[in-house]
């Protein structure tokens, strides 16, 4: 058998780096990838042709072959230069030094006074009025750095009243007088979450409102994609669902002092690793010759597994899973990113916090919670590869009595923010999780992702235990 799998020069390493999330996969493969059926099945001497996704050409490329450079051409071109400029990308997530006698760190950090979460800054508290959007700004401006340290010590701060923050631009003005620093959404490559503007490169983005995954409970997690973190980030209201879709925030800080620790010292001496997609597409092979099938999946595998590492700055590891593991059914490629750790120090407080994303990632617990919200609705050709699993760094599976017992910490510590127009959470990205709750209606919020904040430097100290 002979299997091409091509990818365009003209697509840029971090559009494939950023491909290894959920979502960011789903939308890859959706407005980036033609995939295109098994051509010819070859038994007796014929040849078996398979072809494989190929990033597809730009709208510019296109119509240059086509048109070459054409008026329509030359407005698009003008229009490119016109845009907004881009913020940074986010920057690495910083994993930090490993945590020597991880138990008795976590014996030492119960025995310490648990720190107060979420704080909470209420306009009617300051004496300030609902509508008087210039004492609100002048409000931020000057206490720009205790509110800071405020979301340090407590990983959240929700802002509530605050008209000023009811627009995008209120918004923007609000986080600028923070000096908190805005950097590129980490799915900004492939976007794979649109801006709430419609305007490319705008910094504030939509945060999951979309009709189609109303359903969809958006398990606790830190922001990261591959090997990139935003360090802090602020989701703000514009419009309220009707019912349900409340914002959730859960302390780090809180799920590593409330885990057993037999639990902690499992996951920690071991590492978790992340099945980040599936690719199920590959039935067909079922219906080969026995004899044809092993040589397929290795060239498959093989071309697949090299042309994503030429393009990625970490190594990910193609596995082939079987159907009856997969939600299709359906013979696929699983892609599991590299073993990391689950708690990390905080990279300014030096803090051990909880940074896994298994309450989302894991596919037990997200079956679990189809029988409380109803089926994930895969049935779309994005989500077909928008199916993630956890396992231990060494590939092991982690028991369901863990699964369980991790689940029940989480959601003991979370906490279920009804946001109104113009209320704003501000969260340390690495101290504290994040998911949204099931909704009806129409729902309007947005997020700003910062790659850190003036001042940063400053709060700096050295770890506690």
């Amino acid at each position: 058998p002979i299997c091409y799998f091509s990818i365009l020069e003209s697509s840029p390493q971090s559009q494939v780096s950023n491909f290894f999330h959920p979502r960011a996969a789903s939308t890859m493969m959706t407005k980036n990838f033609a995939f295109s059926s098994l051509l010819m099945t070859a038994l007796a001497g014929k040849i078996v042709a398979f072809t494989a996704p190929a990033f597809k050409l730009s709208q510019n490329s296109i119509m240059r072959q086509e048109q070459g450079i054409s008026s329509m051409s030359m407005v698009l071109e003008t229009a490119e230069k016109t845009e907004l400029v881009a913020p940074p990308l986010a920057p690495l997530t910083v994993w930090g030094e490993p945590i020597d006698n991880i138990v008795d760190v976590q014996s030492k950090y119960r025995s310490s006074a648990a720190p107060s979460f979420p704080a909470t800054i209420k306009c009617s508290d300051l004496g300030i009025d609902s509508s008087d959007v210039d004492a609100q700004l002048a409000y931020v401006k000057e206490n720009a750095m205790e509110i800071k340290t405020r979301m340090q010590e407590s990983s959240a701060v929700v802002f509530r009243g605050f008209d000023l923050m009811k627009t995008q631009d209120g918004f923007q003005e609000f986080y600028n007088a923070l000096g908190m620093k805005v950097c590129l959404d980490p799915l900004h490559s492939v976007s794979a979450r649109p801006t709430v503007d419609g305007n490319k490169n705008s910094p504030v983005y939509e945060a999951v409102n979309k009709e189609s995954r109303k359903n969809f409970f958006i398990g606790m997690h830190n922001e990261f994609v591959g090997t990139r973190a935003p360090r802090a980030a602020a989701f703000v209201c514009f419009k309220a669902a009707e019912t349900g879709g409340e914002f959730l925030i859960a302390d780090g800080r809180a799920m590593f002092r409330d885990l057993n620790p037999d639990v902690v010292e499992r996951l920690y001496n071991r590492n978790i690793r992340y099945s980040v997609m599936e690719l199920p597409f590959f039935g067909f092979v079922d219906n080969l010759p026995d004899f044809a099938q092993g040589p397929t999946m290795g060239v498959i595998k093989g071309i697949v597994t090299a042309a994503i590492n030429a393009k990625v700055d970490f190594s990910v590891d193609m596995r082939w899973g079987d159907a009856e593991d997969s939600y299709d059914k359906v013979k696929m490629l699983q892609a599991r990113a590299p073993s990391q750790p689950p708690i990390v120090r905080h990279p300014v407080t030096g803090e051990p916090t909880w940074f896994c994303n298994v309450h989302s990632h894991s596919s037990k617990l997200r079956k679990d919670r189809e029988s409380v919200y109803g089926a994930e609705r895969f049935e779309d050709g994005a989500s077909q590869i928008n199916k993630s699993d956890m396992f231990f760094g060494d590939d092991g599976d982690i028991s369901d009595e863990d699964l369980k017992h991790m689940d029940e910490v989480t959601m003991k510590n979370v906490q279920f923010i009804k946001m109104s127009e113009g209320d704003v959470v501000l969260l340390d990205n690495y101290k504290c999780m994040h998911g949204r709750n099931v909704f009806d209606g129409t729902r309007k919020h947005g997020v700003a992702w910062f790659e850190g904040w003036e001042g940063e430097e400053q709060m700096k100290t050295s770890a506690p235990f």
